[in-house]
This record gives C-alpha cells, structure tokens and sequence, in this order.
C-alpha cells in the first residue's frame, strides 16, 4: 500500500485513516495480483498496459514511449486519467497522484473535470471577499458582518490569501492559527470557523474535496484554557452611590446621560449608543431588530427618569439623530466610552454586568415572575415550543417593574424600599 509521509497526512487524521481504508479495500479486491517495481517500469519495452493497483496503470507504445494512466468509474462512465511521463515520474509518485484523485472520485469529484477547470479556481481571499458578498445580508449588523471579513484580513490574508483554494493544506490553516491560539483565543476561534465558511463554500464550488479548517484542526493545536464569559457586574446596592460618583465625574455630559439610561433601562451598550431619536414614541423606546441581539424588534417603556435624561441629552445633542452623539455629532459614542469611565471611578465591573445587576435585583427584591425581567432583558426562550406561544411582549407589567428598578436605584443605599409583583 502507498505510505503517504506527507505532512498533511500527519496533520490530518481523519483523511490518513480515511486513506488507510481505500488502501486495504482496494488491496483486497487486489487478492494476489503482482505489483508493479521501479525496475520493470524503467526496462520493459513492449506495448501494452501494466496495471499496479488502484486504477493506476502504465502504457507502453510502440516506440518505448510509457505514459501512467488512472482509469476510473465517474456517473457511470469509465474515463482515463493522464498522469505523467514514466520517464519523469516514478512509480511511487504515479501512486501518490492516483491516491489523491481517487478520493476526489469517492467524493464524488471529477479530477479530469477539476483539473479543467484549474485556472478559474479563485485565491482564498478571493473566495473569502465572495462568500462575504453572499452573506452580508443575512448578518444581524454591519458589526459582525465587518469583524468576518476584517479578521480573515488581519490573520489568514497575509499568509494564505493568494493560494488558490485547491490548495490549501491543514499545514496553511495550523499557521494562520497558531500564533493567536492562545494568546487570541477568542478571535482565534472565530477565525476558526470563518476560515471554515469559506472552505465548505469552496467544497460546495467542488473547487476542493474536503475542509481542513473544520473542527478537527483544534486537535492539533495547543490545549486553550477557556476562561469565564461572565462580565464583572455590581451588586444591585451599590448602584445608586455608583451613579452619584457618575455624576459627579469629570465625564462629558451626553456619556453620564448614556449610562444612567443604559442601567435604568438595563440595555445593551450598542443599543444605548446607537439608539436615535426617531425610535421614541409616547414614552417608548422601540429598538429595531437588525440591532438586538436576538433579531427581534424590543420595546421598552421609559420610566420617569429615563423621560427626564432624554429631556436633558435633547440639549446637548446639538441636532444629532443620535440620542447620546459622541464628540461628532454624526456619530455615536464609541464602544469603549462606558467601560473606560467606570475603571476611572476606580469599578471593578463590565458595562453589560449592570445587566446581571437588574435580574439579580428582580430575583431577590421583588415578586415578578422571571418571565418579565426576562423579557425586559430581550433574552430569547430556548424551548421552542414555549417561545412559540410567548407572544406578548409583558409590557404592562414590565412598566412597573422599569419604574420600580429606576426609584431603587435612585434611593441612598441604606434606605430599604419594599416592592410588590
């Protein structure tokens, strides 16, 4: 059997086994037949055609002239595959070059075909820039759709970007990987699975037989240590002296604005810092879908002191479409503003913890069923059966829990406030 010591066989163990099952398949069909030699291959000189195994033969014509040939069943027809001169190519390697096809055969490729159509195989950042094009509108927002195409560029264009995508090996893609595992591991892991998009895109193309980005990569690269994706939050007594301290930092005033409405409303970052004025209706906030997280358009009823901080960011504003405009006015706050401003006042807390704040508090204060705080916070069922039937968006009810939380958290905390479900 042909002993492939490539790295890629060493680097791919789910193809080397699957290799390893062709060979002894074949093999056996094989039963006793004699094998060619690189001596026989070098010497005979009569016409005709010598077989080794797998399809692999070599033709003699009159005149001495020997060519290897792989024939082949293909949608029911038997075509012959050229391989090389024998006077160039050797025996192991004619065997090497048939392997390789006859699993493009199994996979239910055409190597003739796939070798015609060689030159209009695209590079990979070609075939990555297409498969961003393909599905830029079903992304949720400009967001993500920009992180997919900006990763592939700063990690995996620099190194693999002009390889046609026929041949990319595993060894390419543990490259791209590598470096960032660990000391990136959450970026790595995204570059992971867009390197992947792309290929299985690339498999679908029939531009290659398999995905060597696909989860089995991971078993080859060092062990990652995965750390908590719980963001720091703060004890729900705590806020109220936490929001004086805002407002008496030397902050800006649309950013102290922002995020007191951000933990009265208990909101996303994006959905504050993007939020505009055209989504106010009656003391509601309706945030449109492609913004939430979950793709489904959010309302949320504005409690006193959120009307009272959209009175105030309206004079500030300066004609802005944003709410809470950043230092242009054409432009929102920028990502960091919130989390920067809490480590100044010398908080140990992540901006979205003050979201685990609010739950904890409606677990622990008041009477509300889960259902309400959970759909305050926009989180999605994960019974399907259940959320088929979860219509109503509760807003009543989460009115008077958004005004309760709101005179919590405006009271000193050693006050002690009693509120009913």
């Amino acid at each position: 059997m042909i002993k492939n010591n490539h790295l890629c066989d060493i680097l791919c163990p789910r193809k080397f086994k699957e290799i390893q099952q062709i060979n002894v398949q074949l093999g056996d069909q094989m039963g006793d037949q004699k094998l060619l030699n690189q001596r026989f291959v070098d010497t005979v000189i009569k016409p005709g055609k010598y077989f080794d195994k797998n399809g692999l033969f070599l033709r003699v014509k009159p005149g001495g002239s020997r060519k290897w040939v792989f024939r082949y069943t293909h949608n029911g027809k038997r075509p012959e595959m050229g391989l090389g001169n024998a006077k160039i190519v050797k025996l192991s390697k004619a065997r090497e070059r048939t392997l390789k096809a006859l699993i493009q055969v199994k996979d239910g490729i055409d190597p003739i075909g796939l070798k015609k159509n060689t030159k209009s195989i695209p590079t990979f950042e070609d075939a990555a820039l297409k498969v961003f094009e393909i599905n830029r509108p079903s992304w949720r927002n400009e967001k993500h759709s920009a992180q997919f195409i900006s990763s592939l560029k700063a990690y995996a264009f620099p190194k693999i970007g002009g390889l046609k995508v026929d041949k990319i090996e595993t060894k390419d893609i543990f490259s791209v990987l590598n470096p960032i595992w660990l000391s990136k591991a959450e970026t790595a892991s995204r570059v992971r699975q867009r390197l992947s998009t792309v290929l299985k895109y690339c498999k679908a193309q029939k531009w290659r037989s398999d995905n060597p980005a696909d989860r089995d990569i991971i078993q080859i690269l060092p062990k990652q240590v995965r750390k908590s994706n719980h963001m720091k939050s703060m004890d729900y007594n705590e806020i109220s002296s936490f929001i004086l301290n805002v407002k008496n930092s030397d902050a800006g005033a649309t950013t102290k604005l922002a995020l007191e409405f951000l933990i009265l409303n208990a909101s996303r970052s994006g959905e504050v810092r993007h939020a505009k004025w055209q989504e106010l209706n009656e003391n509601i906030w309706t945030i449109p879908s492609e913004r939430m997280k979950a793709g489904v358009e959010h309302r949320v009823p504005l409690s006193e002191r959120s009307q009272k901080i959209l009175e105030e960011a309206k004079k500030v504003s300066l004609g802005s479409e944003y709410i809470f405009a950043g230092y242009k006015r054409d432009k929102p706050l920028s990502e960091n503003t919130f989390n920067k401003l809490t480590k100044e006042l010398g908080y140990d807390v992540h901006t979205h913890g003050f979201r685990t704040s609010f739950k904890m508090w409606s677990q622990e204060k008041t009477s509300v069923s889960k259902e309400i705080a959970e759909k305050q916070l926009a989180h999605s069922l994960n019974n399907k059966v259940e959320a088929a039937y979860a219509r109503s968006d509760l807003f009543e009810k989460r009115k008077k829990l958004m005004e309760d939380w709101s005179e919590f958290i405006s009271l000193p905390q050693t006050k002690v406030v009693s509120i009913d479900g």
